[in-house]
């Protein structure tokens, strides 16, 4: 009993450690002066002036559109690339997995400042399309080891079987195949996005003048001093990634309870 009540201690110590500075930004978000210490009333003001704030709404739409393209992109490469990692002989399968852990567990930094000298080498122009290139390279592998569980869950002769019964490839592909894996299709779409619009190390070395997204701007901004309109700006973000996790977690469980009412 009393080692039971340790570990939910232990447990809650751990995410109340993890969490509170995130409880923190979000309640001052709501704060009526600019004190980052003493609470003074409760008021919308900041989200307000954010929204009036042309930096902040400028680096907002970029980050949006880079997000979604650059996701949208990265999932179609990344389901391509995962159904045909899976059919692989055993050893280029092997290959091209170890490739695709590579940049998971690459630090951002070597990737930001590679693919900055890989543009610097080419004379790529470094801004808008620089930038959504990067966004695309680090979200592939995401994507694909996102992808890669729902294919290996279906019948290995599925494929085979539509075919037998008339089906063109492309028609087994897009009606048979897809619909099985769109579970983890989705969720990579999601992972990606939220990993693009959390980027800051890739998206700094590898951006331009006039291009900037959230986390850039955010932190030109903190080393000014932070201003509660940043709080605002973060709360929303933080609210965006609990949400994609909810959509993410509800997939996923539907997902697992239509498994066991087949089986």
């Amino acid at each position: 009993m009393v080692k039971n009540v340790l570990k939910k201690i232990y447990t809650y110590a751990i995410f109340l450690f993890l969490y509170m500075p995130i409880i923190v930004l979000i309640v001052f978000s709501f704060n009526s002066s600019k004190s980052r210490a003493h609470w003074t009333g409760f008021t919308f003001r900041w989200y307000l002036e954010m929204f009036k704030d042309r930096q902040i709404m400028t680096s907002l739409y970029y980050t949006i559109i880079i997000a979604l393209v650059a996701s949208f992109i990265a999932t179609l490469l990344g389901t391509v690339a995962a159904i045909g990692i899976v059919y692989l002989k055993k050893l280029p399968k092997a290959i091209m997995m170890n490739l695709t852990y590579l940049p998971v567990l690459n630090p951002d930094i070597v990737t930001g400042i590679s693919l900055m000298l890989l543009f610097i080498m080419l004379k790529f122009p470094r801004g808008f399309f620089s930038m959504l290139l990067a966004h695309i390279t680090f979200n592939l592998p995401y994507v694909i080891l996102s992808v890669m569980p729902k294919i290996r869950q279906l019948d290995n002769h599925i494929y085979d079987a539509a075919l037998d019964l008339g089906a063109t490839p492309s028609y087994a592909l897009t009606r048979v195949i897809l619909p099985q894996i769109a579970p983890g299709i989705f969720t990579g779409f999601l992972l990606a996005m939220t990993m693009s619009i959390d980027d800051f190390v890739i998206s700094f070395f590898t951006t331009g003048p006039g291009v900037s997204n959230l986390a850039i701007t955010i932190f030109s901004m903190a080393r000014k001093g932070v201003s509660p309109k940043i709080n605002a700006t973060l709360s929303l973000l933080f609210g965006f990634v609990i949400l994609s996790l909810l959509i993410i977690n509800n997939r996923m469980n539907r997902d697992n309870v239509r498994k066991e009412k087949v089986i």
